[in-house]
């Protein structure tokens, strides 16, 4: 039972990033802050959401969030607050436009450069035949399979 405790709150952390303190009173805007957050990335964690992560930075860009919703911003002007302050690394998935397009790019471009260039070295490869046998390898073949 014990066990069966400690995996629940273990896997329960996350949820409790959110403060009580922090959490908005009109239910429609928390779940638009809650939705937004989720796509917001945590400068400290990296790989966790702001709306997941327990780090101070975190805490604070879910406040100023909720601030910019409690002020009438869209979920969109939100985000693109969020992004003008804090640059592209605060969205979880960068948007494929401006100087991401190298990124968003780069590793197909590679891969198809790879391809290209394994099929030319296998075109250009010499062929594996041997050269026939001369007369005289002929002769010490026929020798070695009699005996």
């Amino acid at each position: 039972m014990k066990k069966l405790l400690m995996i629940l709150l273990i896997c329960a952390g996350p949820l409790w990033a959110v403060q009580p303190d922090e959490v908005l009173d009109d239910p429609e805007l928390e779940a638009r802050a809650r939705a937004i957050s989720t796509e917001l990335r945590c400068p400290v964690c990296q790989n966790e959401s702001i709306d997941e992560s327990n780090a101070p930075v975190a805490r604070d860009l879910r406040i100023v969030l909720r601030e910019r919703l409690v002020a009438g911003d869209s979920d969109d002007e939100a985000i693109d607050y969020m992004v003008a302050r804090f640059g592209e690394f605060v969205l979880m998935k960068p948007r494929a436009q401006g100087s991401n397009l190298l990124l968003w790019y780069a590793a197909p471009a590679m891969l198809l450069a790879a391809l290209v260039i394994g099929w030319i070295t296998v075109r250009r490869r010499p062929s594996a035949a041997p050269d026939p046998l001369s007369a005289q390898e002929k002769a010490e073949l026929d020798k070695i399979l009699r005996q």
